[in-house]
């Protein structure tokens, strides 16, 4: 597939476009509440750090988000357990307070589905990569939300992150692609997401009952679901795997 890769700096009329790409998101896991305030900030506020791909008909096939952040400031230094919420909490506040980033952060890469399984994601990788070397940077980091996990939501994050197929890669694909481009682990996110909701919010994402209590095994979901029906709700807390890029 030909790709012309550009970021929304260089292209603002397209960001329309971008947002209106299919993807294959499970409907719970757009309702993170730290996500929904701040994710559609990052193509308005941070338009340089939104690349998107578009095939040789000019159709958008591809778009990764970042953010660039101060990790290596008081009160923080290590990565954070909440992930990918905490890091963009982290970079608003920054930019809002005017504090220098040092660092890049992925939030997301998303391929439209009738182009996955083609390589796209490892090039918007690289596209994410690039630009935050241009931008003077010498580190990306990723809490990468490891794409087969779902198919295994009672394994520990910490046992999976660290499965190494026989020539020593990473046995999830998504973790794969990044080990590929050089980045090594650093370690896990146990709560990088959560979603707390109604248990008629929960039945209308995923069409199941939520009607008995302890841990409900949701289609996408990398860890269960915990129903509280005595309590009328429902959580999800996503644990992701950071991953660090030296550039």
């Amino acid at each position: 597939m030909e790709l012309k890769i550009s970021s929304l700096a260089e292209r603002p009329e397209m960001l329309d476009r971008v947002r209106a790409m299919a993807d294959s998101w499970p409907a719970f896991a757009v309702e993170d509440l730290s996500g929904n305030a701040h994710y559609p900030r990052i193509p308005v506020e941070l338009p340089e750090y939104v690349q998107f791909a578009e095939d040789e008909y000019g159709e958008v096939v591809a778009h990764g988000h970042s953010v660039p952040f101060a990790l290596h400031t008081e009160g923080r230094g290590a990565l954070p357990a909440r992930g990918w919420s905490e890091v963009l909490v982290w970079a608003f506040g920054d930019l809002r307070r005017g504090v220098r980033p040092d660092t890049v952060s992925a939030i997301s890469v998303v391929v439209a589905p009738h182009a996955q399984g083609r390589g796209l994601s490892g090039r918007m990788l690289a596209a994410m990569r690039d630009n935050a070397r241009a931008h003077g940077f010498r580190e990306v980091v990723a809490p990468v939300r490891p794409s087969a996990k779902h198919l295994e939501p009672h394994t520990p994050i910490e046992e999976y992150a660290r499965r190494l197929r026989p020539d020593g890669l990473p046995h999830d694909p998504w973790l794969r692609v990044h080990a590929r481009a050089g980045a090594t682990l650093d370690g896990v996110a146990p709560a990088s997401m959560t979603v707390a909701a109604s248990l008629e919010e929960w039945r209308h994402w995923t069409g199941l009952p939520f009607d008995t209590a302890g841990d409900v095994e949701v289609p996408g979901a990398l860890v269960p679901v915990r129903c509280e029906p005595g309590r009328g709700y429902a959580v999800y807390v996503e644990p992701n795997v950071w991953m660090r890029h030296a550039l």
